[in-house]
């Protein structure tokens, strides 16, 4: 689907590094766009995630997209955005929204977060813009205690099923050469091996 459709477009951003991206993610998106009646959710790919930055080093955005890419190419509303990769960089929230605003003013936006990112969202580059710009939706886990919202934000909680997947124990597994199956698609699985990614590689 083209981008810049229809005013109006009820937009999800989902951003992560996505080293690599699983089924967590994917579940989380799927539930999102299905819940918040979305027309599409964008897995937006950080060019260099500034967080993260220094605490590991982080392959590189091009693969990190190819794989969201093979992730989604089959799921129906969800796509791969390499908007950050092309602005360069370090990536901030704050940009990506206002550039998807610019592209279609007329579109919701709805930045999709995990409880922990939702925490330091004022922490965040220009949070103040982000505030304006989107509403953020916070991913809760059954049984858990809703994240407070900070005054002035608007703000939607949204409960998915509980899936403990982690992008270090995948590239563990990854250089191990244990199995993946089930924790990510066979298509990210299968683009893991050919390129050699996690064992020096990619």
């Amino acid at each position: 689907m083209p981008s810049g459709t229809a005013a109006g477009e009820r937009l999800g951003i989902f951003g992560g590094t996505f080293d690599p991206p699983h089924v967590g993610h994917l579940v989380t998106a799927v539930n999102a766009r299905h819940e918040l009646d979305l027309d599409r959710v964008l897995l937006v790919v950080s060019n260099v995630p500034w967080q993260k930055v220094g605490t590991r080093e982080i392959s590189p955005a091009e693969a990190r997209l190819a794989m969201v890419d093979a992730a989604v190419a089959d799921v129906e509303g969800l796509e791969a955005s390499r908007l950050e990769l092309d602005a360069g960089g370090p990536s901030y929230t704050a940009d990506t929204l206002a550039t998807l605003l610019a592209e279609d003013p007329g579109r919701e936006l709805f930045v999709i977060l995990g409880e922990d990112a939702a925490g330091g969202l004022l922490t965040w580059e220009r949070w103040e813009e982000v505030r304006e710009l989107a509403t953020i939706v916070v991913v809760d886990r059954p049984g858990s205690v809703p994240a407070a919202a900070p005054s002035g934000w608007r703000w939607q909680r949204l409960v998915v099923p509980r899936l403990e997947v982690s992008s270090t124990d995948l590239r563990a597994r990854a250089v191990d050469r244990r199995p993946l199956d089930y924790l990510v698609t066979h298509e990210v699985a299968d683009w893991i091996e050919q390129h050699d990614l996690y064992r020096g590689g990619g």
